[in-house]
């Protein structure tokens, strides 16, 4: 049984495929946080503004896999041409995707991608590996289609990032009191160094769920 805190129908607001239609599987719980408030000051990531604490969220609950691949099948379109898209994220979603769950999308034709901070090997047949590191971590993935660091983060060094194994490298300004400070950064940096890409969370300036 698998833990699912909520899956929604939307927009990818960030990243390498932003604005692109997918199902947003958000697997329950985390490795780095528990999500809870008071455990915040002794998280790994402190600045993380995802709630998957819990089975609470639309269609949240406990899923066996084919019942689970059935329901995300069902939010998609009928009329849509091209593959289902999936976005299985968390909390950190390889606690629970596994071989099995992977096999159950791509019988009913997803296109899988993930959203993980890179410290549990990610399972065979994933078709779209999104690694966003977390300092203080150790990061176990070095191989994926997508490096999105959120930026800055205390004594992050590019250079230990820019050598490791993905295909795009994208910035995201870090969302806090600062974050038009970290949107100016990000932009330089990205000219400084255009191996990186700047990533926004358009869903949160646009109102996309």
């Amino acid at each position: 049984m698998y833990s699912i805190k909520e899956i929604y129908y939307t927009i990818q607001g960030e990243g390498h495929h932003t604005g692109q239609a997918a199902v947003f599987l958000r697997f329950s719980g985390c490795n780095l946080w528990s999500g809870l408030e008071k455990d915040r000051e002794k998280a790994i990531c402190k600045f993380c503004d995802t709630d998957f604490w819990g089975t609470d969220g639309t269609l949240g609950g406990k899923y066996e896999a084919n019942e689970l691949a059935e329901i995300c099948l069902s939010l998609w379109p009928e009329n849509r041409k091209g593959r289902p898209y999936i976005v299985c994220t968390g909390g950190e979603p390889l606690l629970q995707l596994d071989k099995q769950l992977v096999k159950a999308f791509h019988d009913k034709g997803f296109f899988i991608a993930i959203e993980s901070n890179g410290t549990i090997e990610v399972p065979e047949g994933i078709d779209w590996i999104c690694i966003s590191p977390k300092l203080g971590s150790e990061l176990t993935v070095s191989k994926g289609h997508e490096l999105k660091l959120v930026y800055p983060q205390a004594k992050v060094n590019l250079l230990q990032y820019e050598s490791l194994d993905f295909d795009h490298f994208s910035l995201q300004p870090l969302d806090d009191c600062n974050q038009s400070d970290h949107i100016t950064t990000c932009i330089e940096v990205c000219k400084q160094r255009p191996q990186w890409r700047l990533s926004l969370q358009t869903h949160k300036f646009t109102g996309i769920r």
